[in-house]
Parts: C-alpha cells; structure tokens; sequence
C-alpha cells in the first residue's frame, strides 16, 4: 500500500448547539500529536489531517465527544462517518495482513493435477482392443 494512500483529509462537522464549539474543538485537536487542524467556521466544521497508521477519524471523533462536542448526526453524516470508519478499517487490517498471491505460478494448476494422474501406460483397455482393426 502507498504512503499517500495513509494520508487522510477528512471533515468534521459539528451540530449546530451548543453554538462555538469550531474554535474549541480545534484548539483542542491541535494538542495531539501528528494532527493537522483547520478551522472551518462557516461549515461549522473542522478540517483534519492525518495520518492512519497514527489516527483514525473514529479516534478522533470519540476524543471529541469525551470532551463534550457534540458531532452532526444528520444521517448522511451518520452514513458517510459509518463508510469512513469500515474504509480507514479495512486499510489498517489489510497492513497487517501479508499478501496473498492466488497461484505461484500460471502453470501451478496444472503441475499438481499432472502429479496425481498416472503416467506411463496404464491403459486399462484389453490388449486386443487395443489392436482390434
């Protein structure tokens, strides 16, 4: 997997009571190491920036919220965290699992079934069958 690919530009959007919470919660934000803040006061929002292999926006969310912000909960915000959250997932478990190839090799198939058929002549069939005309 390509280190661009762990690097992560995501939104947070905020509810809209209590009002003011951007400020904070970037201030906040901010703190943590390897987290790039910016606000975003007209969305009510928080731009982040981050690295996966350091944080993930589930990480961050739920540092949020046990601090008392409370999140959007629209549900296409609920539906596009919920998506965020399966991909950041699943990329973090695929780094840890090794590469699997489908075949050694493209002639790998037939070799074992060659190993299992019986070579030389083994014909079954009668001998003058063989040489009937």
């Amino acid at each position: 997997m390509n280190s661009a690919d762990l690097k992560k530009q995501r939104e947070i959007l905020f509810a809209k009571f209590p009002p003011g919470q951007v400020p904070e919660a970037a201030d906040d934000l901010s703190r943590l190491d390897e987290v790039a803040v910016e606000a975003r006061y007209e969305r009510r929002s928080l731009g982040v920036g981050y690295d996966l292999q350091q944080h993930t926006l589930r990480d961050l969310e739920e540092h949020l919220e046990d601090k008392g912000y409370h999140l959007d909960n629209t549900l296409m915000s609920k539906l596009t965290r919920a998506l965020i959250h399966y991909v950041e997932d699943t990329q973090l478990h695929n780094l840890d699992a090794p590469e699997k190839r489908l075949k050694r090799s493209s002639q790998h198939a037939y070799v074992k079934a060659w190993e299992h058929h019986p070579h030389g002549d083994h014909d079954d069939t009668p001998p003058e069958w063989r040489e009937y005309k």
